[in-house]
């Protein structure tokens, strides 16, 4: 039985035992286009299959994205890794570190001991967070009335930092920051740069911000899985007339184009024969940037969005411009020093250098990190890498 054949089986029982509504599956290599392949459907209590072109929201695997367009930028001198952002997104000028809140609830700041960087928002380092996971920063968007990213109203993004910028690794908005550099810099809009710079030379039809018809069309619903593991279609969808467009979260795509995306990055920069980032460049945005810090676990604040979030309990990761970085070798076979990333959605990729691989897994499931979608991305992969 071919690999293709043991992963079809793995996902079509999943679907056929009531595990997953649908899942949609990309792997490839360097230079190898590989397969893709849909199973089971794009909303329960609906006729239409999930396929290889079925159109998800990838929510946090845009990040990649939004920061492979700044880095874009900073080998063209256009934007800096490490000058104060703020002299790009002026905005942030006004960033305070939260202490803690005084006794009428009102937040205590003070100003950060150097400037935020753009290496610091591509990395997690800035202090930036999202309330999912910072019961603080719930407590301050309560108090102070600031909405929340998804709405994605400019001052949702007005948070304060959890520590001084460069001191300690946690997961938030930074990219959203990076965005706006990234629109500052080139004077386009986030959308319109990923699309000229990154979505219509790569052949990337069905990745955007905004929903065309032809993709809503092919529109997969978000399912939300109850506590008692019943699994029931919503309406979610990312606001289609946004005041910013969301770097950090806001795109959609099919695991057929977001494939050609990490295809690209495997290959250092190369797409067929296209160039998209010196080899140089490329091998800085996949390097390990934050030792001696580590990521740590996400404990959730907010049930209804995630669980609790540790993608490889007990074994040590870092972070690159662009994705978690895995310091060993993991269960699936994933060789030490890969790239890999989530949405909240339960979408999951990864970049293996040394297996030469790229994989793209896509469910609609909301919380984050449901134990069936993530069993069966680890399938996936260790079928992939010819270890199941």
């Amino acid at each position: 039985m071919g690999m293709a054949d043991a992963i079809g089986i793995l996902m079509q029982g999943a679907v056929q035992a009531g595990k997953v509504p649908g899942v949609a599956v990309a792997l490839g290599g360097r230079e190898e286009e590989g397969f893709a392949a849909g199973y089971g459907l794009r909303r329960l209590g609906a006729p239409e299959p999930m396929a290889a072109d079925s159109v998800a929201w990838i929510a946090s695997m845009t990040k990649a994205v939004t920061a492979t367009a700044a880095m874009r930028l900073v080998e063209q001198g256009r934007l800096s890794l490490d000058a104060p952002a703020s002299d790009v997104a002026t905005d942030l000028a006004k960033v305070q570190v939260l202490e803690g809140f005084a006794e009428d609830g009102t937040p205590r700041t003070r100003p950060p001991r150097r400037p935020v960087t753009l290496r610091h928002l591509l990395t997690h380092t800035s202090g930036f967070a999202y309330d999912m996971w910072s019961p603080a920063i719930g407590r301050f968007r309560k108090v102070t009335g600031t909405p929340s990213v998804t709405t994605c109203r400019n001052a949702a993004l007005a948070l304060p930092l959890l520590f001084d910028p460069g001191e300690a690794w946690t997961y938030g908005i930074g990219i959203d920051w990076a965005g706006k550099m990234v629109e500052a810099a080139s004077g386009e809009r986030l959308g319109a740069h990923l699309e000229r710079t990154l979505f219509a030379p790569l052949g990337m039809a069905d990745t955007a911000f905004r929903l065309s018809d032809e993709m809503r069309a092919r529109l997969a619903s978000v399912h939300s899985r109850a506590p008692d593991g019943a699994l029931a279609p919503t309406d979610f969808e990312v606001v289609q007339a946004p005041e910013f467009e969301m770097g950090g979260g806001g795109l959609y795509s099919t695991v057929r184009d977001y494939l050609r995306f990490a295809r690209m990055l495997l290959n250092g920069g190369r797409f067929g024969r296209d160039r998209f980032l010196k080899a140089e460049t490329l091998a800085e945005m996949a390097r390990d940037q934050i030792a001696p810090l580590s990521v740590t676990p996400m404990v959730s604040a907010a049930p209804a969005a995630t669980n609790d979030v540790d993608f490889f309990p007990g074994l040590p990761c870092g972070w690159s411009l662009t994705h978690l970085v895995n310091r060993a070798t993991t269960p699936q076979g994933r060789s030490k020093g890969s790239l890999a990333w989530a949405g909240l959605a339960n979408t999951y990729c990864w970049i293996d250098f040394g297996r030469g691989t790229a994989g793209v897994f896509v469910s609609q499931i909301m919380p984050f990190f449901d134990a069936e979608a993530v069993a069966l991305f680890r399938g996936f992969e260790a079928r992939a890498n010819g270890l199941a």
